[in-house]
């Protein structure tokens, strides 16, 4: 089990095992929120504690809303949009993996998705090469 938590404490995260990879993306939506997205089903995490959240103005019909601590403001998680659990089903949700003692981490795959070249559906291409983390 990860235990999480943001900088102030006031949420908390529990993930029922580690993430097979972690994504550092460099859209504008990842890096400007300061996210390294691990993803989840969302019946293996638990979040506990208040959070704001954030849908981009820039798309039409956004897939994720990304989740604050309403007291700090560190980024915590991403829900599925509804538009976007009625099209692909609650099937996914983010973690910030930031939040996250490094060493718990080690082993993991970092990833450098491009998602600022990403047109919207298919497969990424990377920025750089993944790393090992730890």
């Amino acid at each position: 089990m990860l235990k999480l938590s943001c900088l102030c404490g006031q949420v908390r995260i529990e993930i029922s095992k580690r993430p097979d990879f972690i994504n550092e993306c460099n859209c504008t939506l990842c890096s400007k929120s300061g996210a390294r997205w691990a993803y989840f089903h969302p019946s293996e995490v638990i979040v506990v504690g208040t959070t704001s959240g954030y849908r981009r103005e820039d798309k039409e019909d956004p897939a994720a809303e990304i989740h604050f601590c309403a007291n700090c403001g560190s980024t915590t998680h991403f829900n599925l949009t509804a538009s976007a659990v009625s099209k692909f089903g609650n099937v996914q949700m983010g973690v910030n993996m930031r939040l996250a003692d490094e060493k718990d981490l080690a082993g993991i795959e970092l990833r450098y998705p491009d998602g600022r070249a990403w047109p919207g559906k298919g497969a990424f291409s990377y920025v750089q090469e993944a790393r090992i983390m730890g």
